[in-house]
């Protein structure tokens, strides 16, 4: 299968540490194919920009025909343009254009220097033309400042920002707040104006690390490129980020360089998505004990429980859908008191309050339940919690809670309920493991007795199931049997 295209449309940097030759890296080490369209030449080191060569708009506009039949991209990142004339030639090539539109409205190098031709109030206005056309807007809080000509000092300074924004056109931002020397955590925040939240990740220590912005944006390019939805997107390029960070190579005893390597697979650079800034690492939910949740039924009714537990399954799901009131209560409260006598770990599906009210083991929530009052109740009633995510950016939602663990699919198509997003497949599945190596894992999603055991061979630490125990011909107990002697294959 071809490689996605993405372009960037930057300045060069003869340092390699940020610009074109950063973003190139970027979508190499992403498996995307990466185009630029240069649109000036630096010369600089991470401490200093000597020289800037603009390119003329009649060179850029031929950069951009050239690729526009033969390599169309699906996203495109733009980056330093540096005088007005550029911004209206980049505008009427994107009335025509269909791809993605990260904009990175780079002003100011690494070192301090502008990046722009003319005053900066009048290069400012210029840029607000590209506003109808961007998908993401990235600036850092010293753009930021420049942009609103006032100072970002607080939380809220950044929230209010962003309306700034979003009401002149810009579809979503994502301010970068790394700037924020005081903070525990690096934290920065995205909006659309309907729907927010907050990215936050352990701070490193402080130098020029040169070129993050740029790898950051290029970074969301590409994976926007190869189909991940923007929120998602934005965590991946963080991920990618945080390692670059963490693993960056020292120029001097203040400057760095990042790090590129290929997709970024290790928790400890998974950012925390949450509603509010965060001000702390989350508390652990308590565990599931040492034994694997192994076969999980997620069932509709006691009745299940009744047949399933004597069969020697330890884990498995209650989620009730078609009662309310006593009938709901009563239903989970003898549940709870039937997993009690079998000693399995039984999860109640959404209806927190009863689990806690019976003292169930136990809550699974899925997205849509994820507030801060309902898991605070969870845990300070010290029941496990299980998570229910579906692509990286609930991933790390659920990331910022701690839970007992996270349910990951659809693995396969699956008709037990309505899913809006596709099958992951097992490769996603196996780069999930070696992501989240200190959860424990369930599989969820069309899984049946003729594709558990790859599943199984991934390191899942449970696989629940829903039609095929339910729904299977064979008899129940010679249902378990076959597929629970899978697990041990």
């Amino acid at each position: 299968m071809a490689m996605p295209i993405a372009w960037t449309i930057a300045g060069s940097d003869s340092s390699g540490g940020a610009g074109v030759q950063a973003d190139l890296k970027v979508f190499q080490q992403l498996a995307v194919h990466g185009c630029s369209v240069v649109t000036a030449v630096t010369a600089q080191h991470p401490a200093a920009v000597t020289a800037i060569q603009y390119i003329s708009v009649e060179n850029i506009t031929a950069q951009m025909m050239a690729m526009r039949d033969y390599l169309p991209p699906k996203a495109i990142k733009i980056g330093m343009l540096g005088h007005e004339h550029m911004i209206d030639t980049i505008v009427t090539f994107l009335r025509s254009c269909q791809s993605k539109i990260v904009f990175d409205p780079v002003m100011v190098a690494s070192s301090g220097q502008s990046l722009f031709k003319q005053h900066q109030k009048k290069y400012l206005d210029q840029l607000n033309k590209l506003f109808p056309y961007v998908d993401l807007l990235t600036p850092n809080l010293l753009e930021l400042s420049a942009f609103l000509n006032r100072p970002i000092t607080s939380y809220a300074d950044i929230e209010e920002a962003a309306h700034f924004f979003i009401e002149r056109g810009v579809k979503s931002i994502l301010i970068k707040g790394g700037h924020f020397q005081h903070d525990k955590m690096s934290q920065d925040y995205w909006s659309n104006g309907s729907e927010s939240f907050w990215l936050a990740s352990s701070r490193y220590p402080e130098k020029n690390y040169h070129g993050t912005g740029c790898i950051y944006s290029s970074a969301i390019t590409a994976s926007l490129a190869l189909g991940y939805d923007l929120k998602s997107a934005i965590v991946i390029a963080k991920m990618y980020i945080n390692r670059g960070i963490r693993l960056a190579q020292p120029i001097d005893q203040n400057t760095a360089y990042l790090m590129h390597a290929n997709w970024p697979e290790n928790e400890i650079d998974l950012p925390i998505v949450s509603q509010t800034p965060v001000t702390n690492v989350p508390i652990v939910f308590p565990s599931c004990g040492k034994k694997p949740l192994g076969l999980y039924p997620i069932v509709n009714e006691y009745e299940w429980l009744k047949k399933l537990l004597p069969t020697g399954i330890s884990t498995i799901q209650l989620r009730i859908k078609n009662k309310t009131g006593n009938a709901l209560a009563m239903e989970i409260q003898k549940s709870i008191q039937l997993a009690m006598q079998y000693s399995a770990r039984l999860f109640i599906n959404d209806h927190w309050e009863l689990a806690i009210q019976y003292g169930g083991y136990g809550v699974h929530l899925g997205q849509t339940d994820l507030n801060e009052m309902n898991v605070s109740h969870i845990k300070q009633a010290g029941l496990r919690l299980g998570i229910s995510t579906h692509c990286y950016y609930e991933v790390a939602r659920a990331h910022g809670i701690r839970p007992s663990y996270l349910a990951c699919g659809p693995i396969f198509h699956t008709n037990s309920k309505p899913m809006s997003f596709f099958p992951q497949g097992i490769a996603q599945l196996q780069r999930w493991r070696r992501t989240l190596s200190t959860y424990p894992l369930v599989a969820i999603g069309g899984i049946n007795e003729s594709n558990m055991a790859a599943v199984w061979k991934t390191g899942v630490d449970g696989i629940a199931m829903i039609s095929a125990i339910t729904s299977h011909k064979l008899s129940l107990l010679e249902n378990i049997h076959s597929i629970t002697t899978m697990q041990t294959k």
